[in-house]
């Protein structure tokens, strides 16, 4: 890598941390590694890492990156690593709110602060399938851009330190609740015997096509007008209702579609009946 390697200090070394160190090993960077504990670390000491005893010695790196548990437990190893002058990727989850808690810290440390989230598992590190976003100090993103590119496609998303976990939160929702829906597919379909080797098929398909509905809806929530020639809330709403009944009647939880059921009809209720699913926004708020 000639002039480009760098060292970078891992601290951290779970199921993630080990596999962000592995990616910064694999692109030839000199990597030194803290655990608290040091059996974790074998693995990439074969590889050539080097074992910190200290946070603090992990963190005489050019950059250095810590994924721990969650913020209570990162914060005395930061404190504890001597990190001014230095900068910091720090790869913990947490929310919003930590995350510009912790960039507070480090401006008061003197400490070049990027917060990341992995929208990745382990085995994706280091592949083109890895996405990983930021926020926090642009200069010190693009100072490390060409270390961070090792772990998969960075994105940087604005100075503000809490929006990289605020779009990890929204894009997981979705994928949560996709994963709901298509769960209470699954028992609704197999109360009749339907396997889901049979309906995964027709799912994807049908998963395909909400997708394409996003743009139109995004363009909706932005401009503010729910007029539809389309498909009124009244009208899903309804759907709604009988799938709450079908799910019971099926002997299934309805937990679910109750949920959202009850987010539409206080929609209707408020007077968006005759407009688009859109307006729900309007409730969600």
């Amino acid at each position: 890598m000639g002039e480009s390697k760098k060292q970078v200090g891992v601290l951290g070394l779970g199921r993630m941390g080990a596999a962000l160190a592995g990616a910064f090993l694999g692109a030839g960077h000199d990597v030194v590694v803290w655990n608290r504990s040091p059996l974790k670390a074998g693995p990439l000491l074969d590889r050539g890492a080097r074992l910190a005893a200290t946070p603090a010695e992990a963190a005489s790196a050019d950059v250095v990156v810590s994924c721990l548990s969650t913020y209570d437990t990162q914060q005395p190893v930061l404190e504890a690593a001597s990190l001014s002058g230095r900068t910091l990727v720090n790869l913990t989850s947490g929310t919003p709110e930590q995350a510009r808690v912790a960039a507070k810290w480090a401006a008061s440390a003197g400490v070049d602060y990027v917060d990341g989230v992995i929208m990745a598992v382990p085995q994706g590190i280091g592949t083109p399938s890895a996405r990983i976003l930021y926020s926090g100090s642009e200069a010190a993103f693009g100072a490390q851009r060409a270390v961070l590119e090792v772990l998969g496609e960075p994105m940087f998303l604005g100075a503000d330190a809490g929006l990289a976990a605020l779009y990890d939160l929204a894009l997981l929702g979705m994928m949560w609740s996709a994963m709901g829906g298509y769960l209470h597919a699954l028992a609704l379909v197999g109360s009749e015997g339907v396997t889901p080797e049979q309906f995964t098929p027709m799912a994807l398909e049908w998963h395909s096509a909400v997708g394409g509905f996003l743009s139109g809806i995004g363009a909706q929530v932005a401009s503010g007008d729910y007029e539809t020639d389309v498909s009124a809330l009244d009208i899903n709403a309804a759907g709604l209702a009988m799938l709450v009944e079908t799910s019971r009647a099926q002997g299934i939880g309805t937990t679910i579609p109750a949920a959202l059921r009850e987010l539409f009809d206080r929609a209707v209720a408020a007077g968006h009946g005759t407009h688009a699913i859109a307006s729900v926004i309007e409730e969600i708020r």
